[in-house]
């Protein structure tokens, strides 16, 4: 299965993924593109670091989407890749619906929440805040609504956790 991770900053999930694809613990998973919205990003030079191919993609302005016309950059550069699965790992942009519909039911998220709670941005501070007893993150479809695509995943990892499929961390 090729991968293709998108991400904005220091790139601490994606380097748990290039690591575990490299120690052979992804099954036939392959990272084969790092992409990000920063030139100077660190999970670029991660990237690097695993000799996956990194590359700066413009997004246009400073704002939390992407341009439409660099939206067209980004799909045709990403269909390069001939991704089966998009990654996000810390991309702090909004995905529009061209985007989505060229990558329909390809692209999961990692959100610093149990959501539906606390979706969007500084999640952990707005639980902190609020004084919640119980909190965790919650990996899920992406769609066009901001963090409320399915949420099957974090089902599926518990099933297989309990299945022995995944182990539990030393």
């Amino acid at each position: 299965m090729n991968v293709v991770i998108l991400g904005s900053g220091k790139g601490s999930n994606a380097e748990a993924i290039m690591k575990a694809a490299a120690n052979q613990q992804l099954g036939s998973t392959e990272v084969v593109g790092i992409l990000s919205d920063i030139e100077d990003s660190m999970i670029l030079e991660l990237a690097r670091n695993y000799n996956i191919h990194a590359q700066f993609l413009n997004p246009g302005c400073k704002s939390s989407t992407i341009t439409p016309h660099d939206e067209e950059l980004w799909i045709e550069t990403i269909l390069l890749y001939k991704p089966d699965l998009i990654v996000l790992a810390g991309f702090m942009r909004i995905l529009q619906s061209k985007f989505l519909s060229a990558f329909k039911n390809k692209i999961i998220n990692l959100h610093p929440s149990l959501l539906p709670s606390f979706q969007g941005l500084n999640s952990i501070e707005r639980a902190f805040d609020k004084k919640v007893k119980i909190t965790g993150c919650t990996v899920h479809w992406v769609s066009e609504k901001v963090d409320e695509g399915e949420h099957m995943l974090l089902p599926w990892v518990i099933r297989d956790i309990a299945d022995g499929v995944i182990p539990f961390a030393e």
